[in-house]
């Protein structure tokens, strides 16, 4: 899988491929990474990439033709459009199933936004889907596409050390994750549940499974109430 970012600030995205899961998984080429900077696309000396909105306001708007050149160069670079992705409060939000959904295009583009936005011509013409991370601003689009790529790289096979970790994680079935522990057995006085620690699997996973019903209708019961419309659904079919 490949991921092409258009960004002012290529240099933020050292954090992800140089720390951590996603640093190993581009060292081991499980994906590809490469930043582009629409001023590299601009014409003018000064290499503008914004301009003052039409109808007056406040800001400035990113312009259309250096993002449609960058995404132009991408698409010669891959040998086909990449599947392209504005990361814009006014997107869908961002869930575990949209990630599994992204982590099936081979050629993903994001497009980082900043100022007060970008040419809606490029949005209606170019951008694919636009995507939110959640309802709350911030400086530039940077930080979430690295939220973005970093879920869909856990999802790339061979990624996580066990085949079994992204299946676990909170949401990827619906509900939060169960509580879990580690050594030592005791600690300021709190111990470990004793199914945990009998070695009988039948039960440990009964007992995940209980917890993460009751954690998720303790603190998300907005997912509880749809895990179990979901699967009354199921079983009424």
């Amino acid at each position: 899988m490949r991921f092409d970012v258009i960004t002012l600030f290529p240099e933020m995205f050292s954090a992800l491929i140089e720390s951590g899961v996603s640093r190993r998984a581009f060292q081991d080429a499980l994906y590809q990474f490469k930043a582009w900077n629409p001023r590299a696309y601009t014409t003018d000396r000064h290499k503008t990439v914004d301009d003052r909105p039409y109808g007056g306001g406040p800001g400035m708007l990113m312009m259309y033709p250096p993002l449609k050149k960058t995404v132009d160069a991408i698409t010669e670079e891959v040998g086909e459009k990449p599947y392209v992705v504005y990361l814009s409060p006014q997107g869908q939000p961002l869930t575990q199933q949209k990630l599994s959904e992204l982590q099936s295009h081979a050629n993903l583009t994001l497009v980082c936004g900043r100022y007060e936005g970008i040419d809606e011509r490029f949005i209606e013409t170019v951008v694919d889907e636009e995507i939110c991370v959640g309802d709350f601003i911030v400086s530039g689009g940077e930080l979430p596409a690295m939220m973005l790529m970093d879920g869909v790289i856990r999802l790339i096979p061979g990624v996580l050390g066990h085949n079994q970790s992204a299946e676990q994680d909170s949401f990827s079935d619906g509900l939060l994750d169960c509580p879990h522990y580690t050594r030592p057995v005791e600690v300021d006085g709190m111990g470990v549940p004793d199914v945990l620690q009998e070695g009988h699997h039948a039960k440990i996973e009964q007992w995940r499974h209980e917890q993460k019903l009751l954690r998720t209708k303790q603190k998300r019961p907005d997912l509880y109430t749809a895990y179990l419309a979901t699967h009354t659904a199921k079983q009424d079919k």
